[in-house]
């Protein structure tokens, strides 16, 4: 890896970082520590301190420990949505040594099985809302004991800012085979001593499972450390930062940005159960939010309210995120409105998020941005692995400290994925990338991704930044469609911003888009949509509207 992007590393923060031999439970005990009377959760007009957050998280591991005989090692499963209790439960997981096995919210009951199969899972904490999936898995799998959390409990009744959430309203209800939570805050039980080591396991988050089965991939104190801490200098973190908690905790940019950093940092979480672009411009404004890590369909649709303009969002210092690129017009139109450019960055659930952050100083639109902290990131040629030339397209692979130790119970899997060159284990990402002559990367596209049209290789995420040039378009997603002639035709599905619906057609972006790319690349076939299939991530389901296409086409 050449050096070419240190010339453009953040002013102020020194190239190297030494991750820290203490474990990311130490962290919130140090926290507490030093600020025990500093609010760390404000939810839905309730607040808590560092203190509080740190006796709950004790407590529940007591109870954990003692009551349902979890150990160091055990795998426990982390069911829930965004609220103060997922927080205090991954990190009591933590306090007793277990593994937490965070999953995703919209999970059905047998791909829970899945996981809970997979892992010889005994435990659960779960929202409420969530039960009635899970306490059938009682009795085909290892699942034993269900801890169920009603995330009402933890708000202000009186709060009448913003709308809450269906999940968020309902008040605890009565189980009587299972554990509920206000039942181990009052028992107030306190686990063994503490005895955490940097190199054990601590969390195992599990990859999308879009081309095979979901793989857990293994997460040490150590490799979480190295991007928390990264994330935590990288972004000036403060501890009067205050940090938007919009994206899916479960999920590892969530995780890393949303809740380890700013816990490592003393600063404060404003959490939202469930995204709501009137209630995220609502807390901007209550709390002061200065750091807001996100995805790029939540930054669309909070820029395409019609209130936006109602919102006093002054106080926000720095905007980014990942896992989709921002569209140029959307970035654009974020600069002029708040003078902030938007810090993208890239990372994967084998990484713990990332392992490239745009220079927040200097930020290129659609770009990964630079290697992170000790990364070594490379764009070989996928057969051969020989190394590229600057903008080359090519296989991205990389190594670095917050590289996972591998998947769990796959070893076909941890055999493939991993290259040695020059005597160093590279990681291969199966992303298709380029790296520019200042070191920026960018992305192509997933291998899997690509449409063959005519022979000609089409990616699909050139084809949506170009699309979102036009400004009709508020969101778009391509995929390729069967052709007998061609192999595959490009397909665009558009939704259309609200100006925009009833004045413009199909063919008339299809015409734009004919004079914006090359013939074999521009969409053939245009469909307008009012949303997409996301996950709660806020990424689109690209794959299951390609499914859907090539279920019509074969009837």
């Amino acid at each position: 890896m050449g050096n070419a992007h240190y010339q453009f590393w953040p002013n102020r923060v020194s190239m190297t970082i030494t991750v820290p031999e203490t474990t990311l439970y130490e962290n919130l005990e140090m926290t507490a520590k030093k600020y025990p009377n500093k609010k760390a959760i404000y939810y839905y007009g309730a607040s808590f301190t560092y203190k509080e957050l740190l006796a709950e998280v004790n407590a529940l591991a007591g109870y954990l420990e003692h009551k349902l005989g979890a150990q160091a090692g055990d795998r426990i499963l982390l069911y829930m949505q965004n609220a103060p209790q997922f927080i205090i439960s991954y990190y009591a997981i933590l306090r007793i040594r277990g593994i937490v096995v965070p999953v995703n919210p919209m999970c059905t009951t047998e791909e829970l099985a899945f996981y809970i199969q997979d892992g010889q899972i005994q435990n659960a904490l779960i929202g409420q809302e969530l039960y009635k999936k899970i306490e059938p898995l009682k009795e085909r799998t290892t699942l034993e004991h269900i801890i169920i959390a009603a995330y009402h409990d933890y708000i202000d009744e009186n709060y009448i800012i913003g709308e809450l959430p269906p999940e968020v309203q309902t008040a605890a209800q009565e189980y009587k085979t299972d554990h509920e939570w206000k039942w181990i805050m009052e028992e107030g039980l306190t686990p063994s001593v503490y005895k955490g080591e940097s190199d054990d396991i601590i969390v195992l988050p599990y990859t999308s499972g879009t081309t095979s089965l979901p793989k857990g991939c293994i997460h040490t104190n150590k490799s979480v450390q190295a991007n928390t801490i990264g994330a935590f200098h990288w972004a000036t973190y403060t501890p009067n930062a205050v940090s938007l908690a919009a994206l899916p905790l479960f999920h590892v940019m969530g995780m890393i940005h949303c809740m380890n950093t700013p816990i490592y940092g003393g600063s404060a979480m404003v959490v939202m159960t469930r995204w709501d672009r009137d209630n995220a411009g609502l807390m901007m404004q209550e709390h002061g939010i200065s750091h807001w890590i996100n995805i790029s369909t939540m930054l669309i649709d909070f820029l395409a309210n019609p209130k936006y303009e109602q919102y006093d969002i002054s106080s926000l210092r720095l905007i980014g995120g990942g896992g989709a690129a921002v569209p140029e017009a959307v970035g654009q139109k974020l600069l002029q409105l708040t003078g902030l450019r938007y810090v993208e960055g890239y990372g994967l659930s084998e990484t713990i998020s990332q392992t490239h952050f745009n220079p927040p100083d200097r930020p290129k639109m659609q770009c990964l941005g630079i290697p992170s902290f000790g990364v070594d990131a490379r764009v070989v040629e996928p057969v051969t692995l020989k190394e590229l030339s600057p903008l080359e397209e090519g296989e991205i692979i990389l190594r670095g400290p917050q590289l996972f130790k591998g998947y769990y119970n796959r070893d076909e899997d941890n055999r493939d994925c991993f290259v040695e060159i020059d005597g160093e284990t590279f990681f291969r990402t199966g992303d298709i990338g380029k790296v520019d002559e200042e070191g920026y990367f960018f992305i192509v596209d997933r291998v899997k991704r690509m449409i063959n049209a005519s022979g000609y290789k089409v990616w699909p995420t050139e084809i949506e930044t170009i699309l979102y040039k036009h400004p009709a378009i508020q969101q778009a997603c391509v995929i390729g469609v069967p052709d007998p002639v061609r192999g595959e035709n490009v397909k665009a599905f558009i939704i259309l911003q609200d100006s925009a619906k009833g004045t413009v057609t199909e063919q008339e972006i299809i015409e734009w888009a004919k004079e914006q790319m090359a013939a074999y690349k521009y969409p053939r076939i245009v469909e307008f949509r009012t949303s997409f299939p996301m996950t709660s991530s806020g990424k689109i389901l690209w794959r299951q509207l390609q499914e859907e296409e090539r279920t019509v086409s074969e009837v």
